[in-house]
């Protein structure tokens, strides 16, 4: 893994986890400037999954150029959710702020979040999550979004309206202490709410893909993640259980799952 390094501590940390988008990280790295420049001090930690096109290249030149972007590399893919963990475990920031570097997430709408997160009772255990209005996607990547949305809801009770918006704001440490596994990204703020964490949603703009082509099929976005569902519900299950016993025993005995 190869890395950029800063000994500066910044209040935010914006993690944007990105794969063959050569042509879309350098304007996303201009709008993220103009919109962060407002919220001194931040940092900008992109971690580039194994891309395989001229990725690399470009952020090495954007680097260069800004002093607040931290460059992250894994040598090979591991997917979207590894490179988020990857990011938060390397930010410098208690508030992590995460959005696609596809550009389809606009970072226009980060002040917004922030505002949201800032305002709440307690931001120590709050999730600020977009929901996205006039999907800018294919039928097909709507509907299925669409079914997996639902699924999720029935089977774990989240009402979260859009739990796949990549445009979130939440503490680093709130974050750090939730299971990790592949594709956790789509489950976040169940993860959160069952840690404890609210979860709140702002609407936000979408935008359409200008160039390249999403990494998820169909398959990816509603097999596997149904796959992955019927994990998190017996992690959700298993937590249960393990709360009741220890309720349900005297002090001088210790339940165990």
């Amino acid at each position: 893994m190869e890395k950029s390094l800063d000994t500066s501590v910044p209040d935010f940390s914006v993690v944007v986890p990105v794969r063959n988008e050569a042509d879309n990280i350098s304007p996303l790295i201009a709008e993220l400037k103009t919109v962060m420049t407002a919220l001194q001090p931040y940092e900008i930690v992109i971690v580039d999954d194994g891309s395989d096109d001229a990725t690399p290249k470009v952020l090495g030149d954007q680097a260069r150029a800004c002093p607040e972007l931290r460059v992250i590399r894994h040598r090979s893919s591991v997917g979207q959710s590894a490179a988020i963990t990857t990011g938060v475990n390397e930010a410098r920031a208690g508030i992590i702020i995460t959005l696609d570097g596809d550009g389809q997430n606009d970072p226009a709408d980060i002040p917004a979040l922030l505002d949201r997160f800032r305002e709440a009772d307690n931001p120590d255990l709050l999730l600020v999550t977009g929901e996205r209005q006039k999907r800018r996607d294919s039928l097909l990547k709507r509907l299925s979004s669409r079914v997996a949305n639902a699924v999720r809801r029935t089977l774990l009770g989240n009402h979260t309206p859009d739990t796949g918006c990549g445009l979130k704001v939440f503490r680093r440490e709130d974050f750090l202490v939730l299971p990790t596994f592949d594709h956790m990204h789509r489950f976040l703020p169940a993860l959160m709410l069952h840690a404890g964490t609210r979860v709140m949603s702002v609407e936000v703009n979408h935008r359409p893909r200008l160039h390249g082509k999403s990494n998820y099929g169909l398959f990816d976005r509603l097999w596997v993640g149904i796959i992955d569902l019927f994990g998190v519900t017996w992690l959700y299950r298993r937590r249960i259980e393990v709360e009741v016993r220890e309720i349900g025993t005297s002090s001088n005995e210790t339940g165990h799952a």
